[in-house]
């Protein structure tokens, strides 16, 4: 969670600083190394934190295990889908 903050904090002052006008300033910015990192970093954190909470919730409030067993795999099934999702766009912006 501190990661992520610091992440927000940064690109929030980023955008400030030095605004992006175009689609390819954007698209620059964004396929630097370094950004590309951070935003791994960030989503990695992001999808592992919902995951916690997700499970959390879940192992507490659905009572039959079979039902427990398919929410979870549903959870776990769509924050690996948004993973993968994250990693085409940014593999994208390699190109």
């Amino acid at each position: 969670a501190v990661f992520m903050l610091l992440f927000i904090v940064f690109a929030l002052v980023a955008f400030w600083l030095y605004p992006r006008h175009s689609y390819l300033e954007w698209r620059s910015w964004a396929s630097s190394p370094c950004v590309v990192m951070a935003i791994l970093a960030f989503f990695a954190a992001l999808l592992l934190h919902m995951w916690v909470g997700l499970r959390d919730v879940l192992l507490d409030y659905a009572k039959p295990a079979g039902l427990r067993r398919l929410l979870l795999g549903g959870v776990a099934a769509s924050l690996l889908g948004i993973a993968v999702w994250v990693m085409l766009i940014l593999a994208r912006l390699q190109t």
